[in-house]
């Protein structure tokens, strides 16, 4: 597959406060959002390397619909949801999130092969997690468009990175420009994709926390 080689497409080639978002405000609450099964059943729950049964639940879960959500899309040419369903995911989860990208890379290793597309996604996704973890106190969907659309308009630049190591920096820049068309078409479907489903996501996601918490 190398989608990187094929189209550099979809999301390149083939967060400990938790938040929960409304339309115009972000609320932060104390160790877990009062949406989720709450902080005193999962203290009843067995840890398994600091992340309990419904951690755990609720990682798989999320990984899964990364997957359903690149999928999705694989007609349209570099359109992704993976980046949108990050940015939800941490503002909810916070930096946890990371273990899901993670997820989400062995998964499409194990499906597409070790290449070195596997090497960018090892930190272009957790990096996108720490952004958002670190502006999650804004409330603005614009923002998270915004941030979005330029992710994926730096997308060549990130992963060319490691080309810095295979064959120096020309190979690296030579990389970066013969794909920035393809950044261009990704940062204008990261940033409709964004604008368009972010609310309705996020809805979607403080519903299911509050119905998980009765």
């Amino acid at each position: 597959m190398n989608l990187s080689m094929k189209k550099r497409s979809k999301h390149q080639i083939p967060g400990n406060d938790e938040y929960r978002a409304d339309d115009s405000s972000m609320t932060v609450a104390n160790g877990r959002p009062s949406g989720l099964a709450g902080v005193s059943s999962r203290k009843s729950c067995r840890n398994f390397g600091g992340f309990s049964i419904l951690d755990i639940a609720e990682l798989g879960m999320m990984t899964a619909l990364l997957e359903a959500g690149k999928h999705a899309l694989d007609f349209l040419p570099n359109a992704e949801l993976v980046a949108l369903l990050l940015i939800i995911f941490t503002l909810h989860f916070g930096l946890k999130t990371i273990a899901v990208a993670l997820a989400f890379t062995a998964i499409e290793t194990a499906f597409f092969g070790f290449q070195t597309w596997v090497i960018m996604y090892l930190y272009i996704w957790p990096a996108l997690v720490i952004i958002v973890w670190l502006n999650r106190r804004k409330t603005s969907v614009w923002f998270f468009s915004i941030l979005s659309g330029l992710y994926g308009l730096f997308f060549g630049a990130f992963c060319s990175i490691p080309y810095l190591f295979i064959g120096g920096i020309n190979m690296a820049f030579t990389w970066w420009i013969a794909g920035i068309p393809y950044d261009i078409v990704h940062c204008i479907a990261n940033f409709a994709l964004c604008l368009a489903l972010f609310k309705p996501l996020n809805h979607a996601m403080n519903y299911i926390l509050k119905i998980t918490s009765r």
